[in-house]
């Protein structure tokens, strides 16, 4: 009978697999593609032997299970696909088949996937037309293992798991066959059901190797897995590429090969190695730095950077707002930087009378004094002031929600690419709370959202918060602030990199006194230096503030 086989082979051609009956009935062949069938209609079974004469129904004798559907074998195998440059033993080694078109050019691809529990057991094809690299699934992969499962033996020292079935067959192509390839079923959005559903078969190996695509959904699909996978198993390839499939195609296998065994542990975020942390000094060194308009307050902060929340407070009436003011004009004198002013308690009109009366030395918020400039004058100290410089404003009145807030600060950043954001102040954007603990879960939420969007932009912002009534001195008699004092959260405190206070003692008899603001750095994250920093004085002639130095009294 087996030359007889042989004579029929020798003058047909093979046309596709079918299930052997012989071995169906036995129980045998639970991938239905042991039998071999030819263009003369006779078959032949390679795993028993059955043989089915030419011109009679191959499963004549099959006895069909109605629980198990057939899938019928598709395409040709043993097949390369040239353009890929992927070898018929690898093609082979995983069941991959193609069809050909009517110019004997590969149509379309066919990938096997198994029951996870019987590799043997064919549950359905994933079809990809070349033409126009389209999917489609032939009976089912539901249930199924990762492609390439049953391909590759359980255990082991090394797992490759990857996209895509193309990328499972180019890597096995440039290891020679060697290590264990497989991949997700339906690509990185689906990485986190593969991974759970096939986790036994995947802890079997010592190393699990993730060669996901190089963008943001393989970066992705690498987060979504981290968790799943036993800690210290996990590598991540980097590959100069976008994938495997175009390393191969393009005779980069050496350089495949290097990324390969250069896979890192994967390392949790945030967790960042002593050999990575050049680039992080590189990016220090870089960082955005002004110094503070006051000499004293320089000293111990070094100024004030980007990535920084600065926090000024005060207790009522002790001249924030003028500071911050002053902090205003600086900048936008000194610098080329884009600034955002948000003053929930002023209007934009008194917001830009303030920066001028600053460039003007004058108070032209106050009517007698604004009555002494004409409307020429104004319009060249507007300019000067505002009109030729890099600033915008909120035109917004009072409460807002956290939500409009912090939507206004991240588009000021990442829009308007403001370098540095004023916010005056915290209290009332939670001030429709109602009862103190309201107000501090509030303010913690709001907080630790503006130091995320602080982090997250590389922006610099200076938020206006009140202080509480202290036990002692009142701040307005000029009591020395603490951070334990910060109105509705201690938040605050912990989330700001530094927290500067005014101290002045508003009852003073003496009016120079009276209108003398301490400057008081309570925490600083830079530099670690707290204490006194210098003493501004109200001229209210000017409407300015001017550094003055203590002569009975150093502060360094």
């Amino acid at each position: 009978m087996l030359r007889q086989v042989n004579s029929l082979d020798n003058q047909s051609t093979f046309v596709e697999h079918k299930p052997c009956p012989a071995c169906r009935n036995t129980g045998g062949d639970r991938s239905g593609d042991n039998l071999a069938v030819y263009s003369d209609g006779h078959g032949y079974c390679n795993a028993c032997g059955h043989y089915a004469n030419s011109g009679s129904p191959v499963n004549q004798d099959y006895k069909e299970d109605s629980v198990m559907q057939t899938i019928t074998p598709r395409g040709v195998s043993n097949a390369s696909i040239k353009d890929r440059r992927i070898s018929s033993n690898i093609t082979s080694k995983f069941g991959v088949t193609v069809s050909y078109d009517k110019k004997g050019q590969i149509e379309k691809h066919y990938y096997p996937y198994y029951d996870s529990n019987e590799s043997n057991r064919l549950l359905g094809y994933k079809e990809r037309t070349v033409a126009t690299k389209e999917f489609q699934i032939i009976g089912t992969n539901k249930g199924s293992g990762l492609f390439g499962q049953n391909a590759n033996r359980s255990g082991g020292k090394y797992l490759t798991i990857c996209e895509g079935e193309i990328d499972a067959l180019s890597i096995s192509e440039m290891f020679d066959g060697k290590w264990q390839v497989v991949s997700l079923k339906n690509g990185a959005s689906s990485a986190s059901r593969d991974i759970k559903e096939n986790l036994e078969y995947i802890e079997s190996f010592d190393n699990i190797v993730l060669c996901f695509d190089q963008d943001q959904a393989g970066n992705d699909a690498v987060k979504a897995v981290q968790d799943i996978v036993s800690v210290g198993k996990l590598k991540v390839c980097k590959l100069p590429m976008k994938d495997a499939s175009d390393m191969l195609v393009n005779g980069k296998v050496k350089e495949f090969t290097n990324a390969w065994w250069s896979a890192e542990d994967y390392t949790p975020a945030g967790i960042v190695r002593g050999k990575d942390t050049w680039e992080h000094l590189l990016k220090d060194e870089n960082l955005v730095t002004v110094d503070y308009p006051w000499q004293g307050l320089n000293k111990l902060t070094y100024g004030f950077r980007a990535k920084e929340l600065v926090t000024i407070t005060s207790g009522s009436g002790m001249g924030k707002t003028s500071v911050v003011k002053e902090l205003e004009s600086y900048i936008l004198d000194k610098t080329d930087d884009n600034l955002a002013i948000i003053h929930l308690e002023e209007s934009i009109e008194r917001s830009v009378k303030g920066l001028m009366s600053i460039k003007a030395n004058l108070p032209i918020h106050i009517p007698q004094y604004e009555r002494e400039l004409s409307t020429d004058d104004k319009k060249v100290i507007w300019q000067e002031a505002v009109g030729d410089k890099n600033v915008f404003f909120y035109d917004h009145f009072g409460s807002m929600s956290e939500d409009s807030l912090l939507n206004v600060i991240r588009t000021y950043a990442k829009s308007y690419d403001c370098k540095w954001i004023v916010l005056d102040h915290l209290s009332i954007v939670v001030s429709d709370q109602e009862g103190i603990l309201d107000e501090r879960k509030a303010i913690d939420a709001i907080m630790t959202k503006l130091r995320k969007i602080v982090q997250e932009t590389g922006v610099g912002l200076f938020l206006i918060s009140h202080l509480r009534r202290p036990q002692g001195k009142a701040h307005e008699e000029g009591g020395q602030v603490s951070l334990s004092e910060l109105r509705g959260s201690a938040a605050i405190a912990q989330l700001s990199d530094i927290v500067i206070g005014l101290e002045r003692n508003q009852q003073a008899d003496d009016p120079i006194l009276r209108n003398q603001t301490t400057l008081r750095v309570i925490k600083n994250r830079f530099s670690g230096l707290t204490g006194k920093a210098c003493k501004l004085q109200y001229d209210a002639d000017t409407g300015r503030l001017s550094e003055v130095l203590d002569e009975t009294e150093s502060f360094f």
